[in-house]
């Protein structure tokens, strides 16, 4: 399939549908367990105004891991609004893990791009490794959804996996990328070869930092990072307040 389709909603959805029962245990085996290190990073870079009463949206939300991290952090958050493709991966959030906290969770199955979500609803917006599914022209339509849904000073954090260019290491690390991990899923997972697809799409991702352009862009204060060497980027901030903006 080509690298064109790996981005269509359709191709996406059925991607991981597929690879909901497996998506939480493999994903931190590959990552060796950094995956889970990773989204409490993203949520401990959520800046310091983040009302820590208000309402939550966590786009692309997968299996909702980065939920225990906010409740945790934000033990009196009002809802969390868990916006994914695929209808199979929150029902295996739910299932799994989140039990206890379904009367805070409310789900929307939706494609982020076409969601109508209300504007300036949200207190503070949310994504842990959704990013890299979105082409460049798709991440600048969810950093119009970002800013479009934000309350003024309403709070943002996203973390993706990436491409570290830089670090001394990467042939190492693309070697286990895009040849070790597609093997090793086909051997213990009975040939599947969907997780495997992380490897395309850290490739072509690179990092963050175009999309903290796109946030940029739409009038958001944005801070860029990376982790262990790049393996890992990600952006935060905050949307002006009407007197801070017109400030600048």
């Amino acid at each position: 399939m080509g690298t064109g389709d790996i981005y269509e909603p359709e191709y996406v959805a059925a991607l991981f549908d597929r690879c909901s029962s497996s998506y939480r245990w493999w994903s931190a085996v590959a990552s060796f367990g950094m995956i889970r290190r990773w989204r409490k990073v993203c949520v401990n870079s959520l800046p310091a105004e983040t009302n820590a009463k208000g309402e939550f949206v966590d786009l692309m939300a997968g299996t909702g891991e980065v939920w225990p991290h906010l409740t945790h952090r934000f033990p009196d958050l009002r809802e969390i609004r868990a916006i994914d493709i695929s209808k199979r991966m929150h029902e295996e959030a739910v299932k799994q893990l989140h039990a206890n906290r379904s009367n805070r969770i409310s789900h929307v199955k939706a494609n982020v791009l076409e969601v109508d979500l209300v504007k300036h609803s949200a207190d503070c917006v949310v994504s842990t490794f959704g990013l890299k599914t979105f082409n460049t022209e798709q991440q600048a339509r969810i950093a119009v959804q970002v800013s479009r849904i934000l309350k003024p000073g309403g709070t943002f954090s996203f973390i993706e996996a990436s491409d570290p260019k830089s670090w001394m290491l990467r042939p190492l690390y693309r070697f286990y990328m895009d040849y070790c991990l597609p093997l090793v899923e086909r051997l213990v997972l009975k040939g599947a070869q969907d997780f495997s697809m992380i490897g395309a799409y850290t490739l072509n991702f690179e990092s963050c930092n175009e999309f903290a352009d796109a946030l940029a862009a739409e009038g958001l204060e944005v801070n860029f990072y990376k982790d262990f060497f790049g393996c890992a980027t990600g952006v935060y901030g905050v949307k002006p307040t009407v007197a801070s903006a017109q400030s600048l």
